[in-house]
């Protein structure tokens, strides 16, 4: 390799490592870090015996919650969608899910079975959108997963405040965590069929990229020369 290749090489070595920077810092990537930099603090304010606390880190969960909305609305808003930021996001909400649940099961407030099930179909389809990207297929989203992300973190939401609080202005109580273990429930379910619909689109995403390449061989293969003078 040449001197100057080397420098070139160097160089565009440098303006990827600054380009990287330069996507860690911009404001959608740094809303998304802010919400895994606040992860602790949500389990901090979890007690089992205070509900004031218990109320702090409910509002902390879904704070984290909503930014969600927030860092993606100012990358498109912004065109500033970078692959940073397509790794973090994801990466966050599953951080905080997964955290808030093993803590809690520490507590007793989420049954063991749930929490594995919930963790364990969270991986799944994670591997799962990994192996579909490295082969070029597109998975649509699933309607199931949308509202199981719902469900999901209305549920966390409930079982965080745990306590029965009184309605505003009225003298019934509610059970936040008969409540919360209610809606964890029916996120389960759509979790398990969102989980079936995921593996579905996949396999038909794959069958239709093999019956492609098989219509594309065939193609070629009729691709001959005619032989005329």
């Amino acid at each position: 390799m040449t001197t100057d290749a080397k420098i070139q090489k160097t160089q565009r070595r440098a303006r990827r490592r600054q380009t990287i920077r330069e996507e860690f810092t911009n404001l959608p990537n740094l809303v998304t870090l802010a919400r895994i930099a606040i992860i602790p603090l949500v389990l901090v304010f979890i007690d089992d015996s205070d509900p004031v606390r218990s109320l702090v880190a409910c509002l902390i969960f879904l704070g984290a919650s909503v930014s969600d909305a927030l860092d993606g609305y100012l990358a498109r808003s912004r065109q500033m969608v970078t692959v940073v930021g397509k790794f973090l996001d994801p990466l966050a909400d599953k951080l905080l899910v997964m955290a808030v649940l093993v803590f809690m099961v520490r507590i007793g407030r989420v049954p063991e079975w749930i929490a594995v099930l919930l963790i364990g179909r969270e991986l799944a389809i994670t591997g799962l959108r990994g192996i579909a990207i490295s082969e070029g297929l597109v998975i649509a989203a699933s309607r199931f997963g949308k509202n199981k992300t719902a469900f999901q973190l209305i549920g966390i939401a409930f079982l965080i405040m745990h306590f029965p609080y009184p309605l505003l202005g009225t003298n019934h109580v509610i059970d936040f965590h008969s409540v919360g273990l209610t809606v964890i429930y029916v996120s389960l379910v759509f979790s398990i069929f969102s989980a079936i619909q995921y593996f579905q689109f996949f396999l038909e995403a794959a069958e239709a990229k093999d019956r492609r390449e098989a219509q594309a061989k065939e193609g070629s293969g009729d691709e001959r020369p005619d032989g005329s003078d």
